[in-house]
């Protein structure tokens, strides 16, 4: 129950992590501090995309999962498994992450015109 639990946690730390890189830049237009979190976050969403390395938040998933008896997640990790297919189909993916740029950039570019 415990490993279920752990897992279950990892997956929803991963979909939060995704909802933020997506729309922290925004957020960052009226708390002003939070674009360095949010500099940080695209800069591991950048890092891992060119690399291939996988999020220490699979790792942690795929522990819970496999202690809890469950099957792991594919070698192709989390986004594979619970985003692409599911939430939109696997061929746009590199349109969703054009999609998610021009958000990041947008939101970047709003959060210079606000300053103070």
């Amino acid at each position: 129950m415990m490993y279920r639990l752990v897992a279950e946690l990892a997956m929803v730390a991963h979909f939060a992590f995704l909802a933020y890189l997506v729309v922290g830049g925004f957020l960052a237009w009226r708390w002003r501090r939070t674009i360095y979190v949010h500099l940080a976050v695209v800069a591991w969403a950048l890092f891992s995309l060119a690399s291939h390395v996988e999020c220490p938040l699979t790792d942690v998933e795929d522990w819970g999962r496999r202690n809890a008896g469950l099957p792991q997640l594919p070698p192709s990790g989390f986004i594979d498994y619970y985003i692409e297919g599911v939430v939109y189909p696997e061929q746009y993916t590199n349109l969703v992450r054009l999609g998610v740029a021009v958000l990041i950039l947008f939101s970047y570019v709003g959060y210079l015109l606000r300053r103070p």
